[in-house]
């Protein structure tokens, strides 16, 4: 049996007003030994941080953690540069970066910044052409020329950079076979879980995909954005009416965490704040309670 083993993972705000905080954030979560420091991408609301700028900054203050935009936001970002962005920040981390990528959403905000509307067909379809060009000027090797329906490159040489894994925000049937052919992991939409009809509904679509590829399905990643609440008692329930998960106690969050990835495969949780305790109190729950006993119990399983 493989191993099993998931990431671990804090998500930080893009406020600029929160900007020190944000940062303070990723630094502790370096020292806590997560595995991972995400933000999310809207580039076009102008009191919002690049998500990017972020992720580089925090990177250059850190150590062992690796940074993830949860998800990119592909119509704002041309592939060819968005492979040039992954692999700098690469080569200047040691390789600490993760690619989420998605076929964009917000249409009438997107098109403010000046990128063509596409509808939903052309989106995705966009999406598996930059997934596949990004790949390709990664690497190495010779000059790529790529003449696709969305981007073209003539002879443009790669970066001797390998390629980052690549995790999609997929949501509609056809982004979700993408996944399958050609990603490397799947971030679930609205903060679904392994126990939610999103998942149940969505994960079959990745897996006949990729078998159809000739790819190993399990090779596919499942990543969980989970916000909810550590307390310091048990709740009563974990999950709201609608089956959500809330949270609960360290000893509920564990049990949770622990069934997800001996029984679901889950392969890693990004925990969002989901009151207003101090981001840094929550986050040393999270990193010194929590991620250690599912760690443990996971181990103690294989």
């Amino acid at each position: 049996m493989p191993e099993r083993k998931a990431l671990f993972g804090v998500g930080g705000g893009t406020a600029i007003g929160a900007a020190p905080e944000t940062l303070r954030l990723a630094v502790q979560a370096d020292h806590e030994g997560l595995d991972l420091f995400t933000v999310s991408d809207h580039p076009y609301y102008g009191g919002r941080l690049d998500a990017y700028s972020i992720v580089g900054v925090a990177l250059g203050r850190t150590a062992k953690i690796a940074g993830l935009v949860n998800v990119t936001n592909l119509p704002s970002r041309p592939a060819p540069m968005l492979a040039r962005t992954i692999t700098s920040l690469s080569a200047l981390s040691g390789g600490r970066i993760m690619l989420g990528i998605g076929a964009g959403g917000l249409w009438d905000e997107i098109a403010k910044l000046g990128a063509p509307r596409l509808g939903p067909g052309a989106a995705v379809r966009a999406l598996e052409e930059a997934i596949t060009l990004v790949r390709a000027l990664s690497g190495g090797g010779g000059p790529v020329t790529f003449d696709g329906e969305f981007y073209q490159v003539s002879a443009l040489e790669p970066a001797p950079v390998p390629a980052a894994p690549v995790w999609t925000g997929s949501v509609g049937p056809k982004s979700l076979a993408v996944t399958g052919r050609v990603a490397d992991g799947w971030i679930p939409g609205h903060a679904a879980d392994w126990l939610s009809p999103r998942y149940r509904n969505s994960r079959p679509v990745i897996d006949d995909a990729a078998a159809t590829a000739g790819r190993d399905p399990e090779d596919i990643a499942t990543i969980y954005n989970l916000p909810g609440l550590i307390t310091p008692a048990p709740l009563a329930t974990t999950r709201d009416g609608d089956g959500r998960w809330i949270g609960g106690s360290v000893e509920q969050w564990v049990e949770e965490l622990t069934g997800a990835v001996l029984e679901y495969d889950a392969s890693g949780f990004v925990h969002f704040a989901a009151d207003d305790t101090p981001a840094d109190v929550t986050l040393g729950r999270w990193a010194q309670e929590i991620v250690p006993a599912v760690r443990e119990a996971v181990a103690r399983d294989a």
